[in-house]
């Protein structure tokens, strides 16, 4: 039976990786923050690499980063979604150009799809639509809701001042 890769080797997992992690983001904010002086990349460097080997000797500390690394990704890749869907609607103006009523729906809409699609995925949306929604009490709650939603939103865009007669 073959071993795992070394990607699964609980040293590379619990040592180099955390090590590696920390040393990047340390050293970036210290480049950042300029806070040894402008050019110090070797003090930078060095303190980077102090912090990152004393705190992968503490096993505590080496548990908290390495359990929060799967929240970390998913979390990114959840911002990048939305950042790609928030773009697609307000980038390129001077190519294109949406009224700004429009720009804030779809807004919304990318909001909502995004958190559903995160629902989704972490299974919370089936408890929501079975538990919650399906049940005797909640049920009518629920359609009542969604129906003064509904009316609410065709009596705010029936009311809404319109700009007639402007040139743009």
């Amino acid at each position: 039976m073959a071993n795992g890769i070394i990607l699964s080797n609980p040293f590379f997992v619990n040592y180099i990786l955390p090590f590696v992690l920390l040393f990047t983001v340390i050293f970036a904010i210290l480049q950042k923050s300029k806070i040894f002086g402008e050019g110090k990349k070797q003090i930078d460097a060095l303190v980077s690499l102090v912090i990152a080997l004393i705190v992968i000797t503490f096993s505590n500390a080496v548990g908290i980063i390495t359990s929060l690394m799967p929240f970390l990704a998913v979390s990114v890749v959840i911002i990048l979604v939305f950042l790609l869907m928030y773009s697609m609607v307000f980038q390129g103006e001077d190519k294109f150009h949406l009224p700004k009523g429009i720009k804030i729906g779809l807004s919304i809409v990318i909001v909502i799809a995004v958190v559903v699609a995160v629902l989704m995925a972490t299974g919370a949306w089936d408890y929501i639509k079975y538990e919650w929604l399906y049940t005797q009490e909640s049920s009518s709650i629920f359609t009542n809701a969604i129906f003064l939603i509904i009316v609410a939103a065709v009596i705010a865009i029936m009311v809404w001042p319109t700009k007639g007669g402007e040139k743009k």
